[in-house]
């Protein structure tokens, strides 16, 4: 597994080492909510990634072991892209990023109806959410 150099030792630069750049959390982000994507999913979000900068982004965190690449089902011409354990670790920070976005700004319906659950009982929304990610 290729690392990316670490600039300091501190866990928070090395964190965004990894995940830190303006489009790999949103990567994890569609891998979390939809548990698998093929590179053209990627590309049909919102943001409007630019596929130069998603290959880049998916290799980064493939060979930081935070995704996996697997072979698609249904076609030999797509891969699939999977959380690893390491990428759906990172639930816990992606629902408190929400949650501070949430008090920010106007979020939409499906995401203000997954923070009331999450606002109910985190600890076992947490532990639902990572049961279904692993099952995938």
């Amino acid at each position: 597994m290729n690392t990316i150099k670490k600039r300091s030792e501190c866990p928070i630069s090395c964190s965004l080492d990894v995940w830190g750049d303006k489009w790999s959390l949103l990567i994890i982000r569609d891998l979390m909510f939809k548990k698998e994507c093929t590179y053209g999913d990627f590309l049909k979000s919102d943001e409007k990634i630019a596929t130069n900068i998603l290959a880049s982004r998916l290799q980064t965190l493939e060979e930081n072991g935070v995704i996996d690449k697997l072979e698609h089902p249904d076609s030999k011409a797509k891969v699939l892209y999977k959380l690893t354990q390491k990428g759906i670790d990172l639930l816990p920070l992606m629902i408190e990023i929400n949650l501070w976005a949430e008090k920010y700004f106007d979020l939409p319906e499906d995401r203000k109806a997954i923070l009331k659950e999450v606002k109910k009982d985190k600890e076992k929304f947490i532990k639902s959410w990572v049961k279904e990610l692993k099952k995938g």
